[in-house]
């Protein structure tokens, strides 16, 4: 239990909470909404701000901020706007942002121990600024789910239906697309690049093993998702390995163990 007296442990406890809150949130209206493949890519190109920011001096998080929000847009429009395909849009963004990220970590002179960092994630090294950015995203998710549920829910199961109830469907996925790049980009110190997709993606599917309705998911994957993260810090430290990959793999046994449970005691809900 001396673990819990060092600093560093107790900021990776509470950005553990701060973004269980804030995937658990966000990712369920992105697998609701089936936009996993288009966060995977919003996620990569993130890499590209990543890179500028080294390149030029300023904060990696703020520039991959920047990069990111642009990036989903661009994905959002040229997808719906240009008469391209989806996929096609998200593979130029994808492969933008990497590309653009390589060539400012080349010219980059020195070693550059930050891209490392925000590739592969260590919660361990979060500091009061993550924190911050992470508690500021997660009360405007928690304001957002609570205001907005119902036009929330209309557009996430049925744009269509919610345009016909003439509600403002194209602001709420541009709205939507900028906070999942945003969300994206806070959590990059815990599990990198690599893995954040996980994050917003494997609680929501456990939690859908046990209920259909919105908000139950949503509330179930807060819960899945920190019980994940306390689970990989507790691996991490008894075998001393790395944190993020530690947490994706605890969150994929809790899966695997829900799945066996649903499959024999419980059915899902019906919405």
């Amino acid at each position: 239990m001396n673990i819990l007296t060092y600093t560093f442990f107790q900021n990776a406890l509470a950005g553990s909470l701060l973004a269980s809150i804030l995937c658990g949130l966000v990712g369920t209206y992105i697998v609701t909404r089936r936009l996993v493949f288009i966060s995977g890519g919003i996620t990569h190109a993130s890499f590209g701000g990543i890179g500028i920011g080294v390149y030029f001096g300023l904060s990696p998080v703020w520039s991959a901020a920047v990069f990111s929000v642009l990036s989903a847009c661009g994905i959002q429009w040229v997808s719906h706007r240009q008469g391209i395909r989806e996929d096609s849009a998200i593979a130029i963004f994808w492969t933008l942002g990497m590309s653009v990220g390589i060539i400012c970590s080349f010219l980059t002179p020195g070693f550059t121990p930050e891209l490392s960092s925000y590739l592969f994630g260590n919660i361990l090294t979060i500091g009061t600024g993550d924190l911050l950015l992470l508690a500021v995203l997660s009360a405007m998710a928690i304001c957002a789910f609570v205001l907005f549920l119902r036009p929330l829910v209309s557009v996430a199961f049925d744009a269509e239906f919610a345009r016909s109830q003439r509600l403002p469907v194209t602001a709420i996925e541009y709205a939507m697309m900028a906070f999942i790049a945003l969300t994206i980009v806070a959590c990059l110190r815990m599990v990198g690049i690599v893995l954040v997709i996980s994050l917003l993606t494997i609680p929501q599917v456990t939690a859908n093993l046990f209920t259909r309705n919105f908000r139950n998911m949503a509330v179930l994957s807060v819960v899945i998702g920190y019980a994940g993260c306390l689970g990989g810090l507790a691996l991490s430290y008894c075998y001393n390995i790395p944190s993020g990959a530690s947490i994706i793999f605890v969150s994929i046994l809790i899966y695997l163990v829900c799945k066996g449970f649903s499959l024999f005691f419980i059915r899902p809900e019906r919405q």
